[in-house]
């Protein structure tokens, strides 16, 4: 009988339907049983040994909330007979979620968003990084069922942490290699990926909260390697080591199976090739990886961003990471493609939005001292002091993991154009919101424009990590990043660099928070209120920041 070795994941949900992400122990029929009569089935795909399927859901009524099981080749699999969890339901969202002109009335949106990870140690063992934001938000769910929870989950990247493995996870690799040789503890291959996955989404809580929430995701530098593609020295030396190949095939094949393609709306799948390719084969397991190697040696073939719409909130998820050009003399966040693309989803139809989401991993917005450093850095290695100079500049880069959207400045500056275009006019959204994670810390800033500001508010909001660590050295450094002193120290660093001042001033209106935290916003009509809540050590949530954002 086929067992159910991950999931499910409920991911891709609208008003009539929704998608459902699993693992099998073997080749089966995954089916989604709903208790209104809706449901979907599909068979398993294989890579590299291990059986997954997302199953379309069809027939939701929009408005309603349905319990769901999972059946394999006819045997239920979920829940489980001994769940301890309320059922794991699928809420199809009323056709008007949302829609509500130019009042603040309508059904709310509620998005929640944080990012970095590590997976929570076995029940009973002590955690070295305090309570899972995430386990809390479950255990207050679960608590109560008919209550308050987000219509989404935004994780902002490091779901996973290949380059910093548990000790578990590294008897287990220890069991099949040595540890003694590149990449060492990190994980090598594909079926090391799945570990930590299975390391992550089995943890109860996150396993019944995945299961009933859906949820976005784009990767970060974790998922496949700190720093991942810094620059183009750093790439040129990854490419040198022997285990660098398997590392990001495996990486980029595991994410588009676990992540990725719960990320597509069922149409999105429907047209997708590379998704009929992978369901049509035995073993797909050849046919991901020439998509994997494709992706990695020619970023521009491939798009991992993604648009959501939740009625009039619209969500652009970016790959800040796989597409970036890495050339000096080029330098990209993002390549020209995806631009064009970021461009034509933010403007497309804006009277059909009342808020634009944008995710990106990385901040927009960062503490002043690290956005000028960043910049400064970025003018050393093009050469802007000379040879010696741009050698310093590449080793203080890679040291201080200078890379964020400050480290690419003409990127950073049609960015900033791109968000005052989009909030600007008579079809104007109320907000133009920057979600992000990465810098281990929570925070608000919100940009001073040199002329006539945008019609629309735009605030950078960055709620990281959910689950990790946070130095006392990285407290001081962040809050000393924001201060005065600071700001004096980067302009200094500026004049050195010859570096033009960025293109818009802006100033911290909250934070910075520091913690396990996630950050949720309700967004109804033109409203958008903010919530910043801790996890606390008796496993619930308590709200630190809440606060209306709209004008």
């Amino acid at each position: 009988m086929a067992g159910l070795r991950l999931g499910p994941l409920l991911r891709y949900a609208d008003s009539t339907s929704a998608t459902v992400w699993v693992e099998a122990s073997r080749p089966c029929d995954a089916e989604v049983r709903c208790a209104d009569g809706s449901g979907g089935t599909a068979r398993t795909f294989q890579v590299a040994g291990h059986h997954y399927a997302l199953v379309p859901v069809t027939g939701l009524t929009a408005g309603t909330t349905t319990p769901y099981e999972v059946h394999l080749d006819g045997e239920r699999v979920w829940p489980p007979a001994d769940s301890p969890f309320p059922p794991s339901v699928i809420t199809a969202p009323g056709e008007e979620s949302g829609d509500a002109g130019d009042g603040d009335g309508g059904a709310a949106v509620r998005v929640a968003f944080g990012s970095c990870r590590w997976a929570s140690p076995p029940g009973g063992e002590k955690d070295p990084v305090g309570p899972d934001a995430l386990d809390s938000l479950a255990t207050r769910i679960a608590a109560d069922p008919d209550g308050e929870r987000p219509d989404v989950l935004l994780l902002l990247g490091d779901q996973v942490y290949a380059d910093e493995t548990s000790d578990r996870t590294q008897r287990r690799i220890a069991s099949r290699r040595t540890l003694e040789e590149a990449p060492g503890s990190e994980v090598a291959d594909y079926e090391e990926y799945t570990w930590l996955y299975y390391e992550s989404w089995l943890d109860p809580e996150v396993r019944w909260l995945l299961s009933t929430v859906p949820s976005c995701m784009i990767f970060d530098d974790h998922d496949v390697i700190d720093d991942w593609n810094t620059s183009a020295a750093w790439l040129t030396d990854m490419r040198g080591t022997a285990w660098w190949r398997e590392r990001i095939l495996s990486g980029l094949m595991s994410y588009w199976v676990h992540q990725h393609l719960g990320n597509l709306s069922p149409a999105e799948l429907a047209a997708d090739p590379l998704y009929a390719a992978v369901r049509a084969t035995p073993d797909a397991t050849t046919v991901l990886r020439e998509f994997a190697s494709r992706a990695d040696e020619e970023p521009s073939s491939v798009r991992w961003s993604y648009r959501r719409d939740f009625g009039r909130v619209r969500l652009l998820m970016v790959d800040s990471r796989a597409a970036r050009v890495l050339q000096e003399d080029e330098r990209a966040m993002i390549d020209p493609g995806e631009e064009a693309w970021l461009r034509e989803q933010a403007l497309d139809a804006r009277e059909s939005y009342d808020h634009l989401l944008v995710g990106t991993s990385l901040p927009w917005l960062l503490p002043h001292l690290v956005h000028d450093a960043e910049a400064w850095d970025a003018a050393l290695c093009r050469g802007e002091r000379g040879a010696r100079w741009a050698r310093w500049g590449e080793k203080i880069r890679r040291a201080a993991d200078l890379e964020h959207w400050a480290a690419f400045p003409d990127s950073f500056a049609r960015l900033t154009a791109l968000l005052a275009e989009a909030g600007t006019g008579e079809r104007a959204p109320a907000s133009v919101l920057v979600l992000s994670g990465d810098v281990h810390h929570a925070y608000v800033a919100e940009p001073r424009w040199p002329g006539t500001a945008p019609d629309a508010r735009v605030l950078q909001l960055t709620c990281s990590p959910v689950h990790n660590s946070i130095p006392m050295t990285m407290r001081v450094g962040f809050r000393f990043g924001w201060s005065a002193v600071a700001r004096g120290l980067g302009r200094r660093l500026l004049r050195h660099g010859r570096c033009e001042r960025p293109p818009v001033d802006w100033r911290k209106t909250g934070g910075p928070w520091f913690g396990n935290q996630l950050m949720t916003l309700t967004l109804r009509g033109r409203s958008a209120r903010l919530r910043l809540e801790h996890a606390r050590e008796d496993g619930g949530l308590v709200t630190v920041e809440e606060s209306e954002l709209t004008r």
